[in-house]
């Protein structure tokens, strides 16, 4: 599923998966983005524990971990 806005189409997120080097962002139309977590200090920084306390926000358009007050705009991901 995805959205669009002023013939913009907007992926949204469905799942997030974290690994020491990798962030792994599944999208609602069948696409996964991979992108390094090296990327991403407050992600790298963060414990494992913190990593994997994220939640989707917005319907899908962004990711939020409360424990390292990081927000991730998930459409800004397919534009790195």
């Amino acid at each position: 599923m995805s959205f669009s806005t002023r013939n913009k189409t907007v992926a949204l997120a469905t799942n997030v998966a974290i690994s020491e080097d990798e962030l792994v962002v599944s999208l609602a139309d069948g696409r996964t983005i991979t992108v390094p977590i090296e990327w991403f200090p407050r992600l790298r920084d963060a414990s494992p524990e913190s990593r994997q306390n994220w939640r989707i926000i917005g319907g899908g358009i962004g990711i939020r971990w409360e424990d390292i007050d990081e927000d991730l705009h998930v459409p800004s991901l397919l534009v790195a």
